[in-house]
């Protein structure tokens, strides 16, 4: 591989990390949020109300049920909107933001139900408000689910943004596309997968150690 082709890699490794960190930054800011929320409103909840659950279902839903490249050339006039052009690394975090944000709402919603109901009855008899329960129950006890699941959507985000690189989103992904397949360079897309493979093996285990050291306190 030519210095030239090592820095084009290390360029599109950054590019990548970017995407990837920035959209599931944002996941975890709306996503944990919204798995919340259909805890709380779900039926038996304690801030139960079916209609809320059923529209935020249904939204998220909706969302997930659209394969991401779908969506992905279907939010470009809103990318155009919020980041000015529908290219490059900056416009690939917002329809990877918007798919992962849902994505992440119903694993963490999952965690969330986890939590032993008993706990939360004993809060509630002792006069804790809803907010109180959020903070001293649901969130601490489901936190190692929360951590593993927000390392699954880091892990998905990372494919996410390979597949993003198609249309022109840069990172490995474009690397790839570019080199790799349009002109029969072998050794990079070699390289592509390789570095790929390692980002999302450091990314998992990174994840699994936080996950034991919270399951461990």
């Amino acid at each position: 591989m030519t210095p030239i082709m090592f820095n084009l890699l290390l360029r599109s490794l950054w590019e990548t990390i970017l995407m990837t960190g920035a959209s599931g930054l944002i996941s975890l800011v709306f996503g944990l949020p919204l798995g919340l929320a259909l805890v709380l409103t779900n039926k038996g909840g304690i801030a139960e109300n079916l209609w809320i659950n059923g529209i935020l279902g249904a939204i998220v839903n909706g969302f997930r049920a659209v394969p991401f490249i779908i969506l992905l050339v279907a939010l470009i006039p809103l990318t155009r909107l919020i980041v000015g052009t529908a290219l490059g690394t900056w416009a690939a975090i917002v329809p990877l933001a918007i798919a992962a944000t849902p994505y992440y709402a119903r694993i963490a919603e999952v965690s969330l139900r986890e939590v032993d109901r008993g706990l939360i009855d004993a809060v509630r008899a002792m006069g804790g408000n809803r907010w109180t329960i959020v903070r001293e129950v649901l969130v601490p006890e489901a936190l190692p689910g929360i951590v593993a699941g927000f390392t699954v959507t880091l892990v998905t985000l990372i494919g996410a943004s390979a597949m993003a690189g198609a249309i022109g989103a840069g990172g490995l992904g474009d690397l790839a596309i570019r080199y790799g397949y349009q002109r029969f360079e072998t050794a990079i897309m070699v390289a592509v997968v390789a570095v790929l493979i390692v980002l999302v093996c450091g990314m998992q285990w990174l994840g699994d150690r936080l996950v034991h050291r919270l399951d461990h306190k």
